[in-house]
């Protein structure tokens, strides 16, 4: 296990990097490693609601960056670049998707498997994730967000810069993705991307506000 100083300096060692060195690839079994952590990411229910889409070719690549206007540098100079999918409808509590990540990913017995889906739709309608097909995939989109922070986080730790990219039109993005072949008819849409590869600048110094600001101790 690390110390709790290889933590923290990791944590400081990350940034939103935003121009990559182009020269500068990172290995495969490295970028393994960083799909890995968000292969393991915690997801609500284990229902791993996301698809990671590594998007190497450059010419799709300059399609996303005419509608990507916080992705201008890093698209072009970036190692790897990861689109994070999430399904839509296939996150009701009654969608094949979630059927199969029971019997099939999780192998639940049919009694148990039932039991859960009845606890996963009682979730979803108290909690009204069920009002509008958004509300739905807002709900998937947040489980997105953890797997990309363990993504940034495992780069970081193997000494590899990173930038989590939303400054884009996420509706056309995920337009130019469909046209590609990647939303399963429809069934993914486009929750977060994210840039991977090796600074070619010194960053600024990491501004953050005080623990003291931040976080509220109840005894």
């Amino acid at each position: 296990m690390i110390n709790k100083e290889a933590i923290l300096s990791a944590f400081q060692f990350r940034h939103a990097c935003k121009e990559f060195d182009p020269s500068r690839k990172i290995s495969e079994a490295d970028f393994d490693t960083i799909l890995e952590s968000g292969r393991l990411s915690p997801s609500s229910f284990g229902f791993e609601p996301w698809k990671f889409v590594v998007i190497q070719n450059m010419a799709l690549r300059e399609k996303l960056r005419a509608v990507s206007w916080g992705a201008q540098t890093q698209l072009p100079t970036a190692s790897h670049y990861v689109a994070i999918m999430c399904y839509r409808d296939g996150m009701r509590f009654d969608a094949a998707h979630v059927m199969h990540m029971m019997r099939d990913v999780q192998h639940l017995p049919d009694d148990a498997a039932m039991q859960k889906r009845e606890r996963f739709r009682q979730f979803q309608e108290e909690n009204h994730l069920l009002d509008t097909p958004r509300t739905l995939f807002d709900w998937a989109g947040k489980q997105a967000y953890i797997a990309l922070g363990n993504m940034m986080t495992a780069a970081a730790f193997l000494g590899i810069d990173s930038c989590a990219i939303e400054g884009a039109n996420l509706e056309a993005s995920e337009a130019i993705l469909a046209d590609a072949g990647l939303t399963e008819n429809g069934q993914l849409g486009l929750s977060v991307m994210a840039a991977f590869g090796y600074r070619l600048h010194e960053p600024k110094a990491k501004t953050r506000q005080s623990m003291k600001e931040v976080v509220v101790w109840i005894k």
